[in-house]
């Protein structure tokens, strides 16, 4: 490569690198699904959105900018256009990444050590999380005189390890074996003979008396910061890439979308990474929750809805494989994404993904119109893939979907690695996506408005 042409795709960089450097300063600021949700929920407030409270008769009008919680780790923010909208464009991703739990009455003693009982969240893969600075964060339950409050916690230093053992003790150790987690994976906290070490040290972090905690939904999580790396800033590293860039990147395309004739949503789902089985999940019913209320304020008719459905659509958007530079064998033979190749079309005959022909020609239609490169996966035959939350999210709102997504490496290790650019094309996309609708003539002709 030239000077002058290095030069130029260096500027690049710095251009595309614009989303992708505030990705990291909010992956950074985010270590838990609650975490995140708090996060979006400041940004919005900043952006002129109103917050509906569940637990309120809600008063929406057309013209209006929303958005509501539920258990403090999915959100859903839409907004309705001037005119009666003619259907829904939802871009829905997930807030949870694997990890490890900590469990109540953590504290494991063995020869004057101290370490924190945890079991695994999701699928996650356990050897990179051995010998790395942790810490803990989650949200914390606390008696108040008038009720019970919940508390973010985030402690902002190095304080828990999982050590290995030595080779010396494990000769086989690099000839690999299957990790105990109960045994293996339990965090080294603290060298103290003290009876309840971890709640005092909760409570103290949060200037509280220590009988004043109920309860808490606390993480071991990966202290690394985000990072550009690569020859040209090309990669960047960071923990839970899965799923809130995917997150992140809705965002940015849903805040800065023009006005259009369709309800804009942006969704973000809890527990996805266990089966979305919760109320807060793609299978519960907050989605649905949310559009019957949508339909209520603006009395639309039920017919006037079920038109409108008909004509909505929903991108279910969460990370891709890119194919592995010592591992392309695991790829499929023609389908084979690469990082800062685009968005990834993901299909599955399984239907572990919901793209068909329509919706993918949908989304090639509009990937089209925002100017950015589309690429599909689907699964190596012989490798049964995972799945995402569009297929249970259809269990109670049927709309037609496609599963999208960016490429990356080390999917659901502590530490992820994806492209620089892609952020950016995702943006651009969901950007032109929350800005249209759709139209189906009685031939079958689809048209994006």
């Amino acid at each position: 490569m030239t000077g002058f042409a290095r030069k130029v795709y260096k500027e690049i960089y710095k251009r595309m690198n614009t989303v992708t450097e505030r990705l990291l300063q909010f992956l950074n600021s985010s270590p838990t699904a609650f975490h995140a949700v708090e996060n979006f929920r400041k940004l919005l407030k900043e952006n002129g959105y109103s917050e509906l409270m569940e637990n309120r008769v809600w008063q929406i009008e057309k013209g209006g900018k929303y958005f509501c919680t539920r258990n403090g780790s999915s959100l859903i923010a839409f907004r309705i256009p001037e005119e009666t909208p003619r259907s829904f464009m939802i871009a829905a991703s997930h807030s949870d990444s694997p990890g490890l739990k900590i469990k109540p009455n953590p504290e494991i003693r063995h020869d004057g050590l101290v370490q924190l009982n945890v079991e695994g969240y999701g699928g996650l893969l356990c050897g990179p999380w051995f010998d790395r600075p942790l810490t803990a964060a989650g949200r914390v339950m606390i008696k108040e005189s008038d009720g019970i409050s919940s508390r973010l916690v985030y402690i902002d230093r190095d304080l828990l390890m999982i050590p290995s053992l030595a080779i010396h003790m494990d000769r086989k150790a690099n000839e690999g074996h299957p990790i105990n987690m109960q045994k293996e994976m339990c965090p080294l906290f603290a060298q103290d003979l003290k009876e309840n070490r971890f709640t005092s040290f909760l409570a103290s972090q949060l200037n509280i008396p220590e009988e004043t905690i109920l309860a808490y939904d606390l993480f071991a999580v990966p202290r690394t910061r985000g990072t550009f790396f690569g020859a040209d800033q090309e990669f960047i590293s960071c923990p839970r890439l899965d799923d809130l860039e995917c997150g992140f990147a809705d965002m940015e395309g849903f805040l800065t979308a023009g006005p259009g004739q369709s309800v804009p949503l942006f969704a973000l789902f809890d527990n996805e990474e266990v089966g979305s089985r919760t109320r807060q999940g793609a299978d519960g019913t907050l989605l649905s929750d949310v559009l019957l209320r949508i339909q209520e304020c603006l009395s639309i008719s039920e017919n006037q809805m079920r038109a409108m459905l008909a004509d909505s659509f929903m991108l279910s958007v969460d990370n891709a494989h890119a194919v592995h530079p010592s591992w392309g064998e695991k790829a499929d033979v023609t389908n084979r994404p690469k990082m800062n190749g685009g968005v990834v079309l993901k299909h599955s005959a399984a239907q572990k993904y919901t793209t068909d022909a329509v919706s993918a020609s949908i989304v090639k239609q509009l990937a089209e119109k925002a100017g950015i490169p589309i690429q599909e996966f689907a699964n190596h035959s012989a490798i049964p893939g995972g799945s995402t939350l569009g297929n249970l999210s259809m269990s109670h709102v049927s709309l037609m979907t496609a599963d999208i997504g960016l490429a990356q490496l080390a999917m659901h290790s502590p530490c992820e690695t994806a492209g620089a650019k892609d952020p950016s094309y995702l943006a651009d996309l969901a950007r032109t996506f929350f800005a249209s609708a759709l139209e189906t003539g009685e031939d079958g002709t689809i048209r994006i408005l």
